[in-house]
C-alpha cells in the first residue's frame, strides 16, 4: 500500500467515521428519548418534536395556565374582552416561550405576537377542534409548534377560541443536547484512538523498525535482517535496506579478506625474501672468508648468488604487478604478434635457464607459420614465465621435464605447458588461479612463492580475451592450458586499446 493510499484512508476515516457515528447516535438517542416521552405526550403527532427541553414540564405549565383561563372564563365570560386581562395573560405565557391568539369568529381578535400571528393564524384549527381533542393540545407539524386551544362564547354569542402557541423548535431538550454532546466527545475520542493506532501500525512501527535496523548497521551488526510483505514505499524502503545491508556485509567481508590477504602477502614476501637474502649473505661470507678457494667454487658461489638475486627480483616484480592488478591498472601495449616467432624466442630464452637447472625443455609448434595474435609481448611473457616458474618450483623428479606445445584451434591458439612434477590434488585444482592460494600449506622454504603467480596468469589472459585452466594428476605432473584468439585481417584492431587496460 502506497503512502498516498494510506493518506486517503486516513482522510476518509477522519471525515466519514465521525459523521456516520454521529448520525447513528442522533437516531439512537432520539428514538430512546422519544419513547421515554411518548407515554405522557399530549401531541397529536409525536416525532422528534418530542425531544423538546422537558416538553412535559412546559406542557404541565401550559396545562395549569389553560385550566386557569378556562376557570376564569367560566366565572366571568366578559373577562376575555378585557384588554388588560389579555395583556396579563400574554405576559403569563411568555415565560414558556409561548404567546396567545384570541379568535372571534373567523377574525383575529387579539395576539401577543403580531409577527408570528401573521403566519400562524391561517393554519389554526376550527372552533370545534378543541372539543375533539378534549382541550389537551396538539402538535402542528407544518408549523413546528405545539398548540393548546380553548373554545368559548363571547357575550354577544360569537364563537371564540384562545390558542396558546409554543415554539417547539426552540425547546430542544437539554437532556438531548447533553446526550449528543457526550456522544460527540466519545465519537471523536474513539476516532482519534482508532486513527492513532492505525497510523502507528502503518507509519510509525515500520519507521521504528527501520530505525532499529539502521542502529544495528551503525553499530556494525550487518546480520540484522529486515523483511516485510508490505508493498509500496514501505516495502521498497525495506528492500532497499536489505540490499544495502547485503552490499555492506559483502564489502566488509571483502575488506576483511583483502586485509587477510595483505597480511598473508607481507608474510609470504618477507619469508620468500628472507630465504634468498640469507643464502646470498652466506655465500658472500664464504667468499670473504676464503671458503671458496678454487675458481670452480668461486664460480659456483657467484652463480648461486646471481640466481638468488634473480629470485628476489622476481618476487619484487610479482609484488609490483600484484599492486597493479589490485588497482586494475596493468599497463598493456597490444601488438600483432607472429605466434611461431614469438614463442620460439620465448622457448630459446627459457631453455638456457632450464638447462642450468637440469630440466629438459621440449617445444612443439602445430600452427601455421603466418598465424598471428593480438597481445602485449611483455605481459604474455610474464604469463609463460610464471607458469614455467611454477612448474620448476614444484618439480620433484630428478629428471625434470617441461613440454611447451602450441596448438591450432580454428579461430584460436591454445598453449599447453606441461611438467612431470608432483601434480596437484583434485581438491586444490579449482582454486589454483585464486589470489594467494597455495597448495603447500606448510610453505616449504625451498619452494616459497607469494601465491599470486597463477592469479596474475588468469588476469592477463582474461584481459587478452582468452581463458585459462589446468589439468593434473598427483605424482605425474600438471598441464596449464590457455587460449588466445587469432588475429584476422577482417578483425578490428580498435578492439584492443594500447595503454592501461
Amino acid at each position: 500500500m502506497t503512502f498516498r493510499q494510506r493518506l486517503i484512508i486516513a482522510f476518509t476515516m477522519v471525515l466519514v467515521l465521525p459523521t456516520l457515528l454521529f448520525m447513528i447516535s442522533f437516531i439512537v438517542i432520539g428514538n430512546v428519548m422519544a419513547r421515554e416521552g411518548s407515554g405522557d405526550s399530549a401531541y397529536e403527532y409525536l416525532d422528534y418534536a418530542s425531544l423538546t427541553d422537558d416538553y412535559r414540564q412546559y406542557s404541565a405549565l401550559l396545562d395549569r395556565t389553560y385550566d386557569q383561563i378556562q376557570s376564569e372564563i367560566e366565572e366571568n365570560p366578559a373577562i376575555i374582552e378585557d384588554p388588560g386581562y389579555l395583556q396579563s395573560l400574554s405576559e403569563r405565557v411568555s415565560v414558556s416561550n409561548s404567546y396567545i391568539i384570541v379568535r372571534k369568529g373567523k377574525d383575529l381578535y387579539y395576539t401577543g405576537n403580531e409577527e408570528a400571528a401573521a403566519s400562524d393564524f391561517q393554519v389554526l384549527p376550527a372552533y370545534s377542534h378543541a372539543h375533539q381533542n378534549e382541550g389537551t393540545g396538539y402538535y402542528i407539524d407544518n408549523m413546528a409548534k405545539m398548540v393548546k386551544q380553548l373554545d368559548f362564547t363571547f357575550e354577544d354569542g360569537s364563537e371564540g377560541s384562545i390558542f396558546i402557541i409554543t415554539r417547539a423548535v426552540s425547546l430542544v431538550s437539554r437532556k438531548f443536547l447533553g446526550g449528543m454532546f457526550a456522544s460527540m466527545v466519545v465519537i471523536l475520542l474513539f476516532t482519534a484512538i482508532l486513527l492513532t493506532r492505525w497510523l502507528e501500525g502503518n507509519f510509525f512501527d515500520p519507521i521504528n523498525k527501520l530505525n532499529i535496523a539502521m542502529n544495528n548497521i551503525r553499530d556494525g551488526n550487518l546480520d540484522y535482517r529486515l523483511q516485510t510483505s508490505e508493498q509500496g514505499e514501505i516495502g521498497n524502503l525495506y528492500k532497499n535496506y536489505e540490499e544495502m545491508r547485503l552490499r555492506l556485509k559483502e564489502s566488509a567481508e571483502e575488506k576483511l579478506e583483502r586485509e587477510r590477504q595483505q597480511r598473508e602477502l607481507i608474510t609470504n614476501i618477507s619469508h620468500d625474501l628472507k630465504t634468498p637474502i640469507t643464502s646470498i649473505k652466506g655465500y658472500v661470507e664464504g667468499l670473504m672468508d676464503g671458503v671458496a678457494n678454487t675458481p670452480e667454487k668461486q664460480e659456483r658461489y657467484i652463480r648461486t648468488i646471481y640466481n638468488k638475486a634473480n629470485d628476489m627480483n622476481t618476487l619484487i616484480n610479482e609484488l609490483t604487478l600484484y599492486s597493479q592488478i589490485d588497482n586494475d591498472k596493468i599497463p598493456y601495449n597490444f601488438h600483432k604478434i607472429n605466434v611461431a616467432d614469438y614463442f620460439g624466442d620465448c622457448v630459446e630464452e627459457i631453455g638456457m635457464d632450464m638447462e642450468s637447472r637440469g630440466i629438459t625443455l621440449n617445444y612443439s609448434n602445430m600452427v601455421s607459420p603466418d598465424t598471428m595474435i593480438i597481445a602485449d609481448p611483455e605481459q604474455l611473457k610474464k604469463v609463460i614465465n610464471n607458469i614455467v616458474g611454477n612448474s620448476v618450483k614444484y618439480m620433484d623428479k630428478e629428471e625434470g621435464r617441461i613440454d611447451i606445445r602450441i596448438l591450432d584451434e580454428q579461430d584460436s591458439v591454445r598453449v599447453e605447458i606441461e611438467d612431470n612434477g608432483k601434480g596437484i590434488a583434485a581438491k586444490d585444482l579449482p582454486n589454483i588461479f585464486d589470489r594467494f592460494y597455495r597448495t603447500d600449506e606448510s610453505r616449504n622454504s625451498a619452494q616459497g612463492g607469494s601465491g599470486i603467480g597463477l592469479s596474475i596468469v588468469r588476469k592477463v589472459i582474461e584481459d587478452h580475451g582468452g581463458y585459462v585452466w589446468a589439468t593434473s594428476r598427483e605424482g605425474e605432473g600438471t598441464c596449464v592450458h590457455f587460449v588466445i584468439r587469432k588475429f584476422h585481417e577482417t578483425s578490428d584492431m580498435d578492439d584492443y586499446v594500447e595503454g592501461d587496460a
